[in-house]
């Protein structure tokens, strides 16, 4: 699930897997102006909540981490964060990575995990995913950081919590290429490699699809328009589904081969047809535009 975007009086939860990136993420809502609280004892997040309410408009929107190094005291969040949940007072964001990618990430830093007691880095997020299991289940948005560097991952943050005007719900049109892999924190994904390759066009072939000709060249092929109309039109009731259900944003991802041309030109033409729904605002990012 998705989160929704910083409101007046919101109070986020960050948790997650140590080495996810909950320091970008809190840094980064700070940037937002979050009043951004690390390390909070779970049992804490009621009388931070009421003192919240009684500051009025002091403090409009608080972000609270919360992880595993509040050892003995982390075991009351899930019934804290339920709570909370349940009177709507709270949104909670999971921040997740592979095994591998968090093995790496703590030998780059070289520190222990905090979990590892005398065994490896594998051996503590082993425990520390097994903890941490119910409490991704139940979160609000969950960010697969796997795939993203610190500033990736602000961008996304910014993405997600920042202010959006009055718009009700924000879709970002992202484009990839299918050889870099599957994006993993998206909703839908559409493959364009059923249209020609502009590669094999050797003019065309050093350009990207933010190129007037590369956009010609891909939008003057048989079923491109026709694509587009379709599917704008089938994610029409799907956003307003999303909208219905208080899922506040959402990731269309346009693939092709590589992320250079034809899923460049069709994620902004998509971007385009979707812009002209009310309540709904659009962003665009292109993942893997010049990797090639």
């Amino acid at each position: 699930m998705q989160a929704a975007r910083g409101a007046p009086g919101e109070v986020l939860i960050v948790t997650g897997m140590s080495g996810a990136g909950r320091s970008t993420v809190a840094n980064a809502l700070e940037d937002l102006d979050w009043y951004v609280v690390d390390n909070l004892p779970p049992r804490m997040l009621r009388p931070l909540l009421d003192l919240t309410e009684r500051a009025g408009g002091a403090v409009p929107k608080v972000a609270v981490v919360v992880d595993v190094r509040g050892r003995s005291l982390f075991g009351d969040l899930p019934e804290a964060m339920r709570s909370l949940q349940a009177d709507g007072q709270v949104r909670v964001v999971f921040l997740d990575a592979s095994d591998a990618v968090l093995v790496r990430r703590f030998e780059a830093v070289r520190r222990p995990h905090p979990l590892q007691a005398d065994g490896t880095i594998l051996d503590g997020i082993r425990r520390e995913r097994e903890r941490l299991t119910p409490l991704r289940e139940a979160a609000d948005v969950v960010i697969d950081t796997s795939t993203y560097n610190v500033h990736q991952l602000s961008i996304r943050t910014v993405e997600l919590f920042g202010e959006e005007g009055a718009a009700r719900h924000t879709v970002t049109l992202m484009s990839f290429g299918f050889k870099y892999g599957l994006p993993t924190d998206v909703d839908l994904v559409a493959d364009m490699r059923f249209l020609p390759n502009p590669f094999w066009n050797e003019e065309l072939r050093p350009l990207t699809g933010e190129d007037p000709s590369v956009r010609e060249y891909v939008l003057g092929q048989e079923g491109a328009r026709e694509f587009l109309d379709a599917y704008a039109a089938a994610l029409r009731p799907v956003l307003a589904g999303y909208e219905r259900e208080n899922k506040r944003h959402s990731v269309v991802a346009v693939g092709c081969t590589g992320g250079k041309h034809r899923s460049v030109v069709m994620a902004r033409e998509l971007a385009a047809r979707l812009g002209e729904l009310p309540g709904v605002a659009v962003r665009v990012t292109h993942r893997d535009l010049g990797r090639e």
